[in-house]
């Protein structure tokens, strides 16, 4: 990471720029660095970027859901006295931005899920996790991708070292029972919040039929697909993914 990660109070965030607030969310296994395409790019286009740590591993057991990752980024909103943010969300991340926007709509201009898990049963991936068999996770954490190689040692190894430490997976499996607890399907039609659905085309992890569902689902949304992508576009198509959110962003005024 070439940013600095600032840390105030209980908060450690990335923070670019200046002008609009757009707060990125990370999903289950992505840390901040998955977002360095989105974080490079919207700066210099009038926006705050603001890349939270979402406390995933830092709450206690019986805390470790989607609701109190939501009300975790409340608190971060006021601490930051931000008002009309713009939240974009992968995977879980983007699970805790649909129910932040349903719990405090007052505080959210628009809202980009892209992954998001929220509607499907197996959003957290199947057969998951194996402990102790790298060449396992490492098909897992390929698996994520369209092209393989978006997962690097790197990644493969932080997924790997995740998995083997008990606490984690204990809380992993804590956050994956939740998010399918949390199955948002009843609120999304009440939600009137625009909404901006890009979708890698070849998600195996979230298939097409749940961008689809949500885009029926959110009474204001427009989906948009990337070809070539699975379960990460901005990781894996940064440059499509971008320029999507730009036009969209400029057509709506935000």
């Amino acid at each position: 990471m070439e940013e600095k990660i600032i840390t105030e109070g209980k908060y450690r965030y990335i923070e670019i720029g200046e002008g609009t607030p757009i707060i990125i969310l990370h999903g289950l296994m992505g840390g901040l660095s998955n977002f360095q395409g989105v974080m490079h790019h919207f700066p210099s286009k009038g926006y705050k970027v603001l890349v939270p740590e979402l406390p995933i591993y830092d709450m206690p057991i019986i805390r470790t859901n989607v609701k109190n990752f939501a009300k975790f980024l409340e608190r971060f909103i006021e601490f930051k006295g931000l008002k009309d943010v713009i939240l974009l969300g992968n995977s879980l991340g983007g699970h805790i931005g649909l129910l932040h926007t349903k719990l405090y709509p007052e505080m959210v201009r628009a809202l980009v899920i892209t992954g998001s898990s929220g509607l499907y049963e197996s959003a957290m991936g199947d057969g998951y996790p194996k402990r102790g068999d790298y060449e396992f996770i490492k098909k897992k954490a390929q698996d994520v991708f369209y092209n393989p190689k978006v997962a690097t040692k790197e990644i493969v190894d932080e997924v790997y070292a995740t998995v083997n430490d008990r606490m984690k997976l204990v809380k992993t499996l804590a956050i994956a029972k939740s998010a399918i607890r949390h199955n948002m399907s009843k609120d999304l039609p009440h939600m009137l919040t625009p909404t901006c659905i890009i979708w890698g085309q070849d998600d195996t992890v979230t298939p097409p039929n749940v961008a689809k569902e949500f885009h029926e689902l959110l009474p204001d949304s427009e989906l948009f697909w990337i070809q070539k992508c699975g379960h990460a576009p901005m990781m894996e198509r940064p440059k499509e993914f971008n320029a999507i959110l730009d036009a969209w962003l400029e057509k709506r005024n935000f």
